[in-house]
């Protein structure tokens, strides 16, 4: 480090605030110190690091084990935005968001010195476990209870639920119909939240929701339902696998999309735009999550506090041809 100093022109304790990403230091005399460490190819001492300040560069995650492309997108991106300032991610996938089983996942983070914690919490069983947490660790939650007072980040499900229906609306559904998610988790009511707004803002009528479980079968049951109801012409399902199952259903009962019946989903997975037809649906930006997350947690790690901030991200609708208005016969 000190050779690192001497070839940057700058102190000793710059060249650590440097490898620490502290904000202390301006932009151009960063850049001089990562150029003498690259020409050096010094490379900080990881070990050396948690030894003198009792943290590493390393950020621990806690999340439900899901193969559902929300859950899986947001740890991707999340990996990528630590990076970009220096941090890798430490990643504990448990079976389910229980107390004991997060309070178990945080402890074997804080006992690697992470340098702060994210956890991924949609449903409420995370709340308790989330609420035992010391207040003086950098702490920020994802998709977490909205109601509880934590740092969080997370997408505006309820105005993407809004959106989805609000767009079927105005292609001239008289009502939409809804395939809703687990009740526990909090991006299935908010988005059955939203979904419920428009509806009451155009005077439509409510029907129950149809709930499912995120996957493409309970989709496709659900699709079966609605393939029998002959007034039904528009569904929002709640995610787009579900709506991958609906599709499924109306085609095998004789129903045509978007002839028929009007379909939208929520999070715009990468194969969306090659169902059949094409997938008008929610998109959710998970890049901008976790950028957000990061930056928040580097606000915390940096001045020691936490503030009760919060970020809510807009998601956008993305129009393709499953939609269109209701054939009059």
């Amino acid at each position: 480090m000190t050779d690192v100093a001497a070839l940057a022109g700058v102190s000793h304790q710059t060249v650590s605030r440097v490898i620490n990403g502290k904000s202390s230091v301006r932009e151009p005399t960063k850049a001089r110190v990562r150029v003498a460490m690259a020409e050096l190819g010094y490379r900080p001492n990881a070990a050396a690091r948690v030894l003198a300040t009792g943290t590493s560069r390393v950020i621990g995650v806690v999340a439900r084990f899901s193969t559902l492309y929300g859950p899986a997108a947001t740890l991707a991106a999340l990996s990528d935005a630590a990076l970009a300032h220096g941090f890798s991610v430490n990643v504990e996938n448990i079976r389910t968001l229980d107390k004991k089983l997060v309070e178990a996942a945080i402890g074997r983070h804080l006992n690697q010195r992470v340098a702060g914690l994210v956890v991924i919490a949609p449903v409420e069983s995370a709340n308790e476990a989330i609420d035992s947490l010391s207040g003086d660790t950098p702490l920020v939650c994802i998709d977490a209870d909205p109601d509880r007072p934590s740092e969080l980040v997370a997408v505006d499900q309820e105005l993407g639920g809004y959106l989805a229906t609000k767009h079927l609306l105005t292609a001239g559904h008289r009502t939409v119909w809804h395939v809703a998610g687990p009740s526990d988790w909090f991006d299935s009511r908010d988005r059955a939240a939203g979904w419920r707004r428009a509806l009451e803002e155009a005077g439509a009528e409510i029907s129950r929701p149809i709930t499912g479980d995120w996957s493409a079968a309970s989709g496709y049951d659900a699709g079966q339902i609605l393939a029998g109801i002959s007034d039904a012409t528009a569904v929002f399902a709640s995610n787009d696998h579900m709506a991958l199952g609906i599709l499924r259903a109306l085609r095998e009962s004789g129903r045509n999309v978007p002839q028929d019946m009007s379909v939208v989903g929520f999070d715009d997975v990468p194969e969306a735009a090659f169902f059949i037809p094409p997938l008008t649906t929610i998109r959710a930006d998970f890049n901008a999550v976790a950028t957000a997350t990061i930056e928040l947690l580097l606000a915390q790690i940096n001045t020691g506090t936490r503030r009760g901030e919060r970020t809510l991200i807009a998601p956008q609708l993305v129009s393709r041809s499953s939609v269109a208005p209701p054939y009059v016969r």
